[in-house]
């Protein structure tokens, strides 16, 4: 392992951070902290995770496409961004892409992700 890699993964084992294995086509719910003033609260986001970048390392993101009111909203997070509560899968969508952004032009039934029944998590 070179010099670079292992420093990035010092940094992600002293975050303490446990990451669910999850990918591009997955339902997943992300608790965001949000801070209102001096008050701070979990709020929940729900979404199709449509992209994953940098894998799992320090500068890891995902992207989290809803509708909300009939209106396509994205969201990036982080992957290990002190802001994150919990990341929860909700469902597995079977896919073979790992870029879904052809979801953006989609509405409705062609816009929907087939699950996947028989997942099977990584050793």
């Amino acid at each position: 392992m070179d010099l670079i890699a292992q420093l990035e993964a010092e940094q992600v084992a002293a975050l303490g951070k446990e990451i669910p294995d999850f990918k591009a086509g997955d339902t997943i719910r992300v608790g965001y902290k949000v801070t209102e003033g001096s008050r701070s609260r979990v709020q929940n986001y729900e979404g199709v995770c449509i992209s994953r970048k940098n894998g799992s390392g320090i500068a890891g993101s995902f992207t989290v496409r809803k509708i909300s009111f009939g209106e396509g909203v994205e969201r990036v997070f982080p992957l290990h961004s002190t802001n994150i509560d919990s990341i929860t899968v909700v469902r597995r969508g079977r896919v073979r892409r790992s870029k879904l952004y052809y979801l953006r032009s989609r509405r409705g039934k062609s816009a929907r992700i087939a699950e996947d029944a028989n997942y099977k998590a990584k050793a």
